[in-house]
């Protein structure tokens, strides 16, 4: 049965085999869920970002992806997001969904997605095939009358709905890009005026930032804040704040690095909740030219890339990296380089330090340029705000 096995893309009459597959991994749709999930599904099909393994006329694993874009050093590089992966439970363990997860890597190249991320179930299967922790998204606890008296009443704050998306991303565009923010997905503006015109979405708009919230499980929840000031940044954690006569504890998607961490006379609760991401560098010269570095950092620095998954991406390199940017170029160099896997690489991508990558084993060779590399790949700590 397995010389059956074949990579296939994923078609419309394939969706009831890939709706009883999912059924065993995540559970049973209801009604409405379903219908919304076959319509999204269909937009995949269409563009050609839906692949499945079949078994001779029935799909027994599929896998999809997101054609996002993703902050890096203050840069949007596109990143291919990969998600819904289900392998039907008598075809686990036998590797189905390393076949599958190939089928993706190989797709989203050919799309011309530098980068690849995911949620992992398992972090085996997918270390295996390159990919490495890159960040995460982190919820924090505030008690709702410490953010309800940071003030900010001078800063004139107004309520905002879809019609407003275009400005939410632009304010999105000007602060990330000046505080070289890392990690964060970029959404087509009819998809945020979408959510900005939800029920549940409370949103509030000011000069140099705004805040999205609303109520999860009798709780208030706030999905994004972002503020250029000290005085907005005060504003809006306040507006939330104001329901703190029925909400005792407001949970917030943040940074780690987040000022409000500043702000806030008493500490976020003890227990914040951290789901971690994993990045996956799928063209290299691609990622490197696209992604920002540390301003002030200069490097020239060669290096020997070695992945098992993507050839291309094998081979030795030379790194430069100038005013920001960074390009990567074929070497002739034969003199002893630093050496890096695809799991060391991508790791190294999302500012994971030389210094954990060289004790895990992922990265070994020349250590004489590891200063001037961690300074050009540092920067504030990789986030998410969404689950996908």
């Amino acid at each position: 049965m397995a010389d059956d096995l074949r990579l296939v893309d994923v078609r419309s009459e394939h969706l009831d085999d890939v709706l009883r597959v999912r059924s065993r991994s995540f559970g049973l749709l209801d009604a409405g869920s379903r219908e919304g999930w076959v319509a999204d599904a269909e937009v995949f099909i269409a563009d050609g970002r839906m692949v499945g393994v079949a078994d001779g006329d029935e799909l027994v694993a599929a896998a999809r992806f997101w054609p996002f874009q993703q902050w890096w050093g203050g840069r949007k590089v596109a990143m291919s997001g990969v998600a819904g992966v289900v392998v039907a439970p008598e075809y686990r363990g036998r590797g189905v969904g390393s076949k599958l997860m190939r089928g993706v890597l190989a797709r989203s190249v050919e799309q011309g997605y530098p980068l690849s991320g995911l949620y992992p179930a398992t972090t085996v299967i997918y270390r295996h095939l390159g990919y490495e922790f890159g960040g995460g998204r982190y919820r924090y606890t505030f008690p709702a009358a410490e953010l309800r008296s940071l003030g900010g009443k001078e800063v004139e704050v107004r309520r905002a709905g879809a019609a407003d998306a275009g400005r939410f991303l632009e304010v999105v565009e000007q602060l990330h890009a000046a505080g070289r923010i890392s990690g964060p997905l970029v959404w087509p503006e009819a998809k945020v005026a979408e959510w900005l015109g939800e029920d549940n979405s409370f949103c509030y708009l000011a000069e140099d930032g705004f805040v999205v919230y609303g109520w999860a499980s009798g709780r208030l929840r706030v999905e994004e804040l972002v503020a250029g000031s000290e005085a907005t940044a005060r504003a809006l954690w306040s507006v939330v704040g104001s329901g703190s006569s029925i909400a005792t504890d407001v949970d917030a998607y943040m940074s780690p690095d987040d000022p409000a961490h500043l702000l806030v006379a008493k500490e976020a609760g003890k227990h914040a909740e951290i789901e971690r991401w994993m990045l996956r560098v799928l063209d290299a010269p691609a990622a490197i030219a696209a992604r920002g570095f540390a301003p002030g950092a200069s490097l020239e620095v060669d290096l020997e890339l070695d992945d098992s998954e993507l050839a291309t991406n094998t081979g030795r390199w030379h790194l430069s990296v100038s005013n920001g940017s960074g390009s990567l170029t074929p070497s002739t160099a034969t003199r002893d380089s630093l050496r890096l896997g695809s799991r060391a690489l991508s790791a190294l991508y999302a500012g994971t330090p030389l210094a954990s990558l060289r004790k895990a084993g992922l990265a070994w060779g020349s250590a004489d340029a590891d200063g001037a590399i961690e300074t050009a790949f540092g920067g504030a700590t990789p986030y998410m705000l969404d689950y996908f």
